[in-house]
């Protein structure tokens, strides 16, 4: 079923989502101070894409310099990239077909709010970790 969804979400949100990630990661890499931010924006490319079946988790190397790019990332783009996130999940979720969708877009929303600190790993990996733990 996580195929199908991908494909579905890649036709109808996920390539233009994606799309619209990877401009901002390309404005945010040609100034030299905002690479961080762009690297960012490569992540959320790449969730938007394909969220099925992926999950958003801590990262067990993140760096303490990531919490003052985080507040910048909150305070200049997070809140209101998620905003349109929820937004769009409520919306999706209005039918029953919709509601896998919508709840992908919350899980879209989670990760735009705070990507720094977090990286992407499949349900599976995130399963047999969580196992062996």
């Amino acid at each position: 079923m996580k195929t199908i969804g991908n494909i579905l979400w890649f036709v109808f949100v996920g390539l233009w989502s994606a799309i619209g990630w990877l401009f901002c990661a390309l404005i945010l890499f040609l100034l030299i101070v905002t690479i961080p931010f762009g690297r960012q924006c490569l992540k959320l490319a790449r969730f938007s894409a394909w969220p099925f079946g992926h999950e958003a988790v801590p990262s067990p190397n993140a760096r303490a310099l990531g919490g003052l790019g985080q507040v910048l990332w909150i305070i200049f783009a997070g809140i209101w990239i998620a905003i349109g996130y929820l937004i769009g999940g409520v919306m999706l979720c209005i039918t029953i077909i919709g509601i896998p969708f919508g709840l992908q877009s919350f899980k879209l929303a989670g990760l735009a709010i705070a990507p720094f600190g977090k990286e992407i790993v499949s349900t599976r990996e995130l399963r047999s970790a969580l196992r062996s733990a």
